[in-house]
């Protein structure tokens, strides 16, 4: 609570830090903020035609509403995804990235990865917005589901923040978090059923069985990577028009609380020395 009570009483300073966020990434461009869709757009063309067009793989149709493109079924889990690594990479680099502002002005640290976030959610509410028209158009009933996905949206962002926390820190004392980070983010991209189904790897997980003689299957391990869950949450709700599991609703909040719990701890235990480790 009383981080919260930080943050509001610095409300101000954290309007002005995602104003000016927005405002530079796109300052003195032509086409301004349609630039956020350049590279959802862009990876969404890549992934379709190698997986839709030269690897064959086929999603399910949306159940019950019957969309059967692959496009629109990639872009219902890029956008998540890339939103998440967004917040986490930027997060990460906003405590070296002001480093003058920290060391001559005095205001609660935590403003710095919560503006990198709302900069980002403000670009990616313009994106989900033109997802939404497009799933329109191929006929999904999507308007009833928007309060869930605002709920959903939420989520994320507080798991993101709660990762951004942590990784933020490290970055001040090990500057190799932010190449290392790169990696792990791809590597967590494959890991997660973005750009494939999960039936692929329920079906490979079926032939193997239990591993080492137990009861644990492949995919039961798969599905301990929060992401899979908010992808498949997001999935539900935009592609398929339903409401998801419960046991993934509950595992994406679970998940959102412990990031952002564990987030705060470590930064709170350094944020009064960031001005000397810098």
């Amino acid at each position: 609570m009383s981080y919260l009570t930080e943050i509001l009483s610095s409300r101000e300073l954290l309007i002005n830090l995602t104003r000016r966020e927005i405002q530079g990434k796109y300052k003195r461009t032509i086409f301004g903020q349609l630039w956020s869709l350049v590279n959802p757009l862009a990876m969404m063309l890549v992934y379709t035609l190698v997986f839709a067009f030269i690897l064959r793989v086929q999603p399910d149709p949306g159940d019950p509403s019957g969309i059967d493109v692959f496009a629109v079924w990639l872009l219902c889990g890029l956008l998540p995804w890339t939103f998440f690594s967004s917040v986490v990479t930027s997060g990460m680099g906003s405590l070296v990235g002001n480093v003058g502002l920290i060391q001559k002005v005095y205001f609660s640290r935590i403003v710095l990865p919560v503006s990198a976030a709302a900069s980002i959610a403000f670009n990616w509410a313009f994106e989900m917005g033109v997802l939404l028209v497009v799933l329109l158009v191929c006929g999904a009933f999507v308007l009833p589901w928007i309060p869930a996905l605002i709920v959903i949206m939420a989520l994320l962002a507080v798991f993101a923040i709660g990762i951004a926390l942590m990784l933020s820190i490290a970055n001040v004392y090990f500057r190799d978090t932010q190449h290392l980070l790169a990696i792990v983010m791809q590597l967590w991209l494959y890991l997660t059923p973005v750009i494939y189904p999960i039936s692929l790897l329920e079906s490979q997980s079926d032939e193997i069985g239990g591993l080492w003689g137990s009861g644990v299957t492949l995919l039961d391990i798969y599905r301990l990577n929060p992401m899979e869950r908010f992808t498949e949450v997001f999935r539900n709700v935009l592609y398929d028009n339903r409401w998801p599991e419960v046991g993934d609703v509950l595992y994406c909040v679970g998940a959102a609380a412990v990031s952002l719990a564990i987030g705060m701890f470590v930064f709170r235990r350094n944020e009064k020395k960031l001005a000397e480790a810098l």
